[in-house]
């Protein structure tokens, strides 16, 4: 991993978390000199001003940041993804011309549900239409993350016969973002709706400039959402581990440390066997990343479910261990248990892994 990634991200978020939890917002200056330092999207390869990290050492990154404010690790899925998708999909000039500006500090942001599409992404109804040779969108898209602090939003939408994803300047006519007033989880992440009403742009935007499936289409940017979200559990998941095993280790009741009683020995426990868990299961998933495995798609929703299931339970057990100074708003294992309920619902609902792994157990037995 790049040395100093993890030091920066360190050194911009410092103590500030709890205060941008609170406030509901980072401020852009520090998202845009992360960005202008590749951290946002660190698998971009250096041909475009990217870190080229691979999927595991951009893994143990989210992590770090997912330690410290999950919010900011949102935003870093959020980017990632974009870039992920322009880099898949995008022709050479597209991503010539597109990623750069990623890794410079433009912050950019995926727009996939809508009001009727959210697990079911086949009921997107977002329409991307030729006119000569422009292209325009309608559609209304909602709990876009990232999508607060915008330069550039990658929209999904019915385009010809299938589907594409459209790279559209947050400043173009037509474009309406609405922040989401007081989310419950990663409150500064940048969550909101946005409107595309008779939007027009250059057909150029539109990535590969041809109709894709939309179950291809949504799949491969999902994939690296779901492995973004796992690490960032990940991350979740050792905050809380650090915060109740200090606890444990500081605080005394009836004439001896916390970390003394059974019961809160098991809970340590419990933690830990959560932490090295996700751990390898995001370790096993992003080296079917990196070597292009066939199961990548499997193991990423398996890594997801698994870490975002470990994160929630964690952060409840870490506000268990410390009790009343655990539940003081903004504060870690505060931000941790309502940041974690949400890893629980974004890029595919606990619900929604559950049937993708029950047809992948069916096919197996065959």
């Amino acid at each position: 991993m790049s040395d100093d990634l993890p030091g920066l991200i360190s050194a911009e978020v410092g103590d500030r978390a709890a205060a941008w939890d609170l406030a509901g917002t980072i401020p852009v200056e520090v998202l845009r000199r992360l960005g202008a330092a590749g951290a946002l999207c660190a698998e971009v390869p250096a041909e475009y001003g990217g870190p080229g990290l691979s999927s595991r050492r951009n893994g143990e990154l989210t992590a770090h940041a997912g330690t410290l404010c999950s919010s900011l690790r949102s935003v870093m899925t959020s980017q990632g993804m974009a870039a992920w998708t322009i880099q898949r999909f995008g022709t050479r000039r597209q991503r010539a011309e597109a990623l750069p500006r990623l890794t410079r500090g433009d912050l950019a942001a995926v727009a996939f549900s809508e009001p009727q599409a959210g697990s079911d992404l086949s009921a997107i109804a977002t329409t991307v239409k030729d006119d000569g040779d422009t292209v325009v969108l309608n559609g209304h898209k909602v709990w876009s993350t990232a999508a607060g602090y915008a330069d550039l939003l990658v929209v999904f939408g019915r385009y010809q016969d299938g589907a594409a994803a459209v790279l559209v300047p947050t400043t173009t006519p037509g474009v309406t973002v609405r922040p989401v007033p007081q989310p419950l989880g990663c409150r500064a992440a940048g969550h909101a709706d946005v409107l595309l009403e008779d939007v027009r742009l250059p057909a150029a935007q539109v990535l590969s400039g041809t109709g894709q499936s939309l179950p291809l289409l949504t799949t491969l940017a999902l994939t690296y959402g779901r492995m973004s979200v796992a690490w960032g559990c990940v991350g979740i998941i050792r905050s809380c581990l650090r915060a109740a095993a200090a606890h444990a280790r500081d605080r005394e009741q009836f004439g001896k440390p916390l970390a003394e009683h059974q019961l809160i020995a098991r809970h340590l426990a419990e933690l830990l066997v959560a932490e090295q868990t996700a751990t390898r299961v995001c370790e096993h998933a992003a080296g079917c990343w990196d070597d292009r495995s066939p199961e990548l798609s499997t193991a990423a929703v398996l890594a997801k479910h698994v870490a975002a299931g470990h994160a929630a339970r964690s952060a409840a057990t870490a506000v268990q261990v410390l009790a009343s100074a655990g539940s003081v708003d903004g504060e870690p294992v505060a931000r941790a248990y309502r940041d974690a309920k949400l890893m629980q619902i974004i890029e595919g609902s606990e619900e929604i892994c559950q049937l993708i792994l029950a047809e992948r157990a069916l096919e197996g037995a065959v």
